[in-house]
């Protein structure tokens, strides 16, 4: 049989009716690997507890966080850049691949798992973030990162050092890459959200062109619940989301999920 890497994001694991949907999350072959793009739940015991049964079945997994991972309350031991900390030690106490772990390589592909948060920068043309998060305060359209994650951390520096940090990264790879982010790493996909304030949250206008500079035959993510696949530049942006039962309900049953990014052996280009 051939070798797939597989993907999923947005387990939600904390949710009762998604368990099932993660016992389905089978390898058709030991060899398999697979990518989880974020959002596996809240609590850091939970998170890493997923990923290790996951693992168990996998050959490889391939973990990035998403803002639910972040999420952090006042009692907590571990908040904000204390809490990614935490969970990368974890994940590596379990053999599950970070953003801060060498980038493996599936089939002569480069998978990079990213974490570039997001800056506010996805936001109506003329208005400042002040502006615009206001803006969407005042529509009672608010995402509980302004209270799960920016009391502990100021977003948007860490967004920038995540940018810096990628790049350096990413210059120093050779050939075709697999871009794996929570967020989205442009703004088309956000275009299509019933909210238009929720892009706020969404990503950074800044990797708008890493799909293309970083020779990426496919950009994986998650976290807007919209399954499905965007084109931009010739580069196919493919989210991989489950989501909440509301929504997943809602998708076709022959949906590809998880999704088969490449295999091993067959022709991807």
């Amino acid at each position: 049989m051939t070798t797939t890497l597989w993907a999923v994001s947005d387990l939600h694991a904390a949710v009762k009716a998604n368990g099932g949907r993660i016992d389905d999350i089978q390898p058709e072959d030991p060899s398999d690997w697979l990518i989880v793009a974020g959002d596996v739940a809240e609590r850091t015991d939970l998170v890493l507890r997923i990923l290790e049964r996951l693992r168990r079945r996998f050959a490889c997994v391939i973990w990035v966080p998403g803002n639910h991972e972040l999420f952090s309350r006042s009692a907590d031991r571990c908040k904000g850049r204390d809490k990614y900390s935490e969970l990368v030690a974890g994940c590596r106490s379990i053999d599950v691949l970070t953003p801060e772990d060498p980038y493996p390589v599936f089939a002569g592909v480069t998978v990079v798992p990213l974490f570039t948060l997001y800056d506010y920068s996805f936001r109506r043309p003329g208005m400042t973030v002040e502006q615009a998060v206001e803006a969407a305060r005042e529509n009672q359209i608010m995402m509980t990162d302004e209270f799960a994650i920016a009391p502990f951390a100021d977003i948007r520096a860490w967004c920038w050092d995540r940018l810096a940090y990628s790049i350096k990264r990413l210059s120093r790879i050779d050939g075709p890459t697999i871009l794996v982010n929570h967020w989205p790493l442009v703004q088309e996909p956000t275009l299509n959200m019933r909210w238009a304030e929720l892009g706020l949250w969404c990503g950074t206008r800044h990797t708008r062109t890493w799909a293309e500079r970083y020779n990426a035959e496919a950009v994986i993510y998650g976290h807007l619940h919209m399954p499905g696949v965007v084109e931009v530049g010739g580069v196919p942006h493919i989210e991989v989301s489950l989501g909440y039962p509301r929504e997943w309900e809602r998708h076709p049953v022959d949906r590809q999920w998880p999704y088969p990014v490449l295999r091993e052996g067959e022709d991807n280009a």
